[in-house]
C-alpha cells in the first residue's frame, strides 16, 4: 500500500469501469482481467492507468492497492495487485524468483514453426533507442545479454497464422513478442516488433492464466477471459473458439 496521501477523487464512471475488471479478490490481493489498451501505469503523457484507477480502492488513510508485475498496454489479461505492503512483498518476491506459472494466448503469422511445440531461448539485452529503453534478441556472449526463457505450443494453423499457447519462465520486457518476432512469426498487431502483413486493430496477446503462491499460503491459479475483441479477430482470421482453458 503506498504511504499516506490524501484520498483521491475517482469518478462513479472509472470506479464502476475498474470493479467490472476484478475476476478474484481476497484479504492480501485483488486479480483483474485488464483490457488491451489500457496501460499499467502513468508515464510519457498517459494519465489514465490501471494504477491510477486503484485509486478506487484507497482507504480513508490514502492508502491504496499496488503493483507487483505489469502487462504491455496492449495485452490483455491477467494483472494482480496487493492490498498491503506485506503482501506486495510477497508477491513480488514470486515474480523475481520465478515461481510463478504464467499462460499467454497469442495470434502470430509469418514463418511458422515445423514443430507443435518448443522452447525459445533467445538472450534478450537492452538498449537505448530514440531516447527510449527496449529489448532485443542478442547473442548470448554478449555483454550485458539477459538469459530468457519462454516455451510454445502451436495449437492451430490457418492461412499463414498460428494460435500459440506461450509459457514465459523468465520476465524480461517485450519477452515473448520480441522471442516470436526473433522466430519469424511476430505477434499480429505488434507495431514495433511486427512488419506490414502483422496490421491489426490490437495486439494479439493475451494472459490467460496465472499461478502464484499466495501470502496467507496455497497456490492461487486464476485465469481471464478471452475478451470479444481477440476472439472477433481471431474467428476473422479464421481461427476455431478458444477459452480460458486453452
Amino acid at each position: 500500500m503506498t504511504r499516506n496521501r490524501p484520498v483521491p477523487d475517482v469518478s462513479p464512471e472509472d470506479r464502476q469501469f475498474i470493479r467490472s475488471l476484478i475476476v478474484y479478490e481476497d484479504d492480501d490481493l485483488i486479480a483483474f482481467n485488464k483490457p488491451s489498451g489500457l496501460p499499467v501505469q502513468d508515464g510519457r503523457g498517459i494519465t489514465r492507468s490501471l494504477d491510477s484507477l486503484l485509486d478506487a480502492f484507497a482507504r480513508s488513510n490514502g492508502k491504496r492497492p499496488r503493483l507487483v508485475h505489469r502487462l504491455d498496454a496492449g495485452t490483455s489479461g491477467i494483472v494482480i495487485v496487493a492490498k498491503t505492503q506485506p503482501a506486495a512483498a510477497c508477491l513480488s518476491a514470486e515474480f523475481s524468483e520465478r515461481r510463478t506459472r504464467k499462460t499467454y494466448l497469442a495470434i502470430v503469422g509469418g514463418n511458422l514453426p515445423s514443430e507443435n511445440s518448443g522452447m525459445f531461448d533467445a538472450p534478450l539485452i537492452k538498449v537505448q533507442e530514440a531516447g527510449r529503453v527496449r529489448m532485443i534478441a542478442a547473442r548470448g556472449d554478449r555483454k550485458g545479454a539477459l538469459a530468457s526463457r519462454t516455451g510454445w505450443d502451436l495449437l492451430e494453423r490457418c492461412e499463414g497464422y498460428g494460435m500459440m499457447r506461450l509459457f514465459p519462465e523468465t520476465g524480461r520486457m517485450h519477452q515473448i513478442r520480441i522471442h516470436l518476432a526473433d522466430a519469424g512469426c511476430p505477434i499480429f498487431g505488434d507495431a514495433i516488433y511486427g512488419n506490414g502483413r502483422q496490421d491489426g486493430p490490437r495486439l494479439m496477446l493475451h494472459a490467460v492464466s496465472l499461478e502464484i503462491r499466495k501470502p496467507s499460503g496455497g497456490v492461487l491459479a486464476v485465469k481471464a477471459d478471452i475478451p470479444a475483441d481477440f476472439t472477433g479477430i481471431a474467428e476473422g482470421l479464421g481461427f476455431g473458439a478458444y477459452s480460458s482453458e486453452a
